[in-house]
């Protein structure tokens, strides 16, 4: 071989686009629903899925692990909790944007597209959130926030913002005066879904590990807006992005309603206006949160004594459960197969059908089912469904079923 000539060997490294992290704990069958929707929406996107597991007694590793081959599982021998879980993970996430994303959620195929072509689109993007909706299909509040000031934290706590749930002034902590409807530029973006671009948490870190509870996200969102933009000298902002829509059922340990949620939500308030005093804190913050949480355990006093004086009847008359199953044929035998106990009123073979949501959305009307069981991965779309749960969640109880 002529000695002019040489061989020159090229190595191209493979940029990795999304590095996804869920943190689990106790809710693997959420889990296997919420990662059957994930692998769905990453299908084209050099993705790597973490999921860290904070030593739960379900069974879920055994459960999980044979069904999801591909997945990086982190498993913890004990629960060091929310926060720590994700930072984990972020230790050896090496993607361009990194999702945290909770469990308990399900993603439509184009959503990750949709949500990283954003970002691509705004450099100025340091985090994203989306249009989250609950198991009834109403929209989750907590989808776009303001930072907690003092006058912004009482009047969530007194009521106010329930009230006047559109006032810019009293419904603030929700941008209530913002339309869920428009994408907009906010200050708070949820835990549950939040897509950070990996360039600008190089520069802030994960989450704080010393929250709890409910302010690990305000937190990592407020120091996002702070940390500036290596390239333009400007601040990263967060962007609420509403062109696409994530279910999140949230657990019932939380209730809004409870005194237990609004002493949490005082913790996490009081923690992080005390971590960042030159723009929250003021005499007057713990004052006024005291307030607000006495106001709300009197109400709920009066509440228990009402209850006590004109109790409730709570001797309905027990009915058998009418359940209606959506899916394709082989889907809905093996969906039998597995629930010999259940009675279902209809059984819908879906395959084929162009209009799913309003076939179903006719035949609840006709048989007034208590539940609507829904099988993935088939006819049904993950898209599919999150419409189902945003157009009748209201009039049904909408369960998912994954095959494998």
């Amino acid at each position: 071989m002529d000695d002019r000539f040489q061989i020159l060997e090229c190595r191209f490294e493979a940029v990795m686009q999304l590095s996804i992290i869920i943190v689990n704990y106790n809710v693997k069958y959420l889990l296997e629903q919420c990662l059957c929707s994930v692998l769905k929406a990453a299908a084209g996107i050099d993705t790597e899925i973490f999921v860290v597991d904070n030593a739960s007694t379900d069974g879920s590793r055994e459960y999980l692990e044979p069904i999801f081959p591909g997945v990086q599982f982190i498993w913890n021998n004990e629960n060091p909790g929310f926060a720590k879980a994700n930072n984990a993970a972020l230790k050896k996430a090496t993607g361009e944007y990194v999702l945290f994303l909770n469990p308990d959620t399900l993603v439509a195929e184009d959503c990750f597209l949709k949500c990283i072509r954003f970002m691509q689109n705004h450099s100025d993007a340091g985090a994203l959130g989306v249009h989250m909706i609950n198991g009834n299909g109403a929209f989750l509040k907590e989808s776009k926030r303001s930072f907690p000031s003092s006058s912004v934290a009482f009047y969530k706590l007194i009521g106010l913002s329930s009230l006047f749930p559109s006032s810019e002034i009293f419904a603030r902590y929700h941008l209530g005066h913002l339309s869920e409807k428009e994408n907009h530029e906010v200050e708070v973006l949820s835990g549950a879904f939040m897509m950070v671009r990996k360039q600008a948490l190089d520069i802030t870190g994960g989450f704080d590990e010393h929250f709890f509870m409910y302010g690990e996200d305000i937190d990592l969102s407020y120091r996002i807006q702070h940390s500036i933009h290596p390239s333009n000298g400007g601040n990263y902002k967060n962007y609420y992005f509403s062109q696409t829509t994530i279910v999140h059922y949230k657990g019932e340990s939380t209730k809004k309603g409870s005194l237990n949620y609004v002493r949490l939500f005082y913790k996490a308030m009081n923690q992080f206006v005390k971590k960042h005093p030159q723009e929250f804190y003021s005499g007057m913050f713990t004052f006024f949160i005291s307030v607000a949480i006495w106001c709300r355990a009197l109400l709920s006093a009066v509440k228990r004594v009402v209850q006590y004086i004109i109790p409730v009847s709570k001797e309905k008359e027990k009915l058998p459960q009418r359940i209606i199953a959506a899916g394709t044929g082989d889907e809905l035998k093996q969906l039998q197969a597995i629930s010999p106990s259940q009675s279902f009123v209809a059984v819908i073979d879906v395959t084929g059908e162009s209009n799913i949501v309003e076939k179903l959305s006719s035949v609840i009307h006709e048989a007034k089912p208590g539940e609507l069981i829904v099988c993935a991965g088939g006819a049904l779309s993950f898209a599919t469904i999150i419409s189902l749960f945003e157009q009748l969640g209201k009039q049904v109880s909408i369960r998912v079923y994954v095959s494998h």
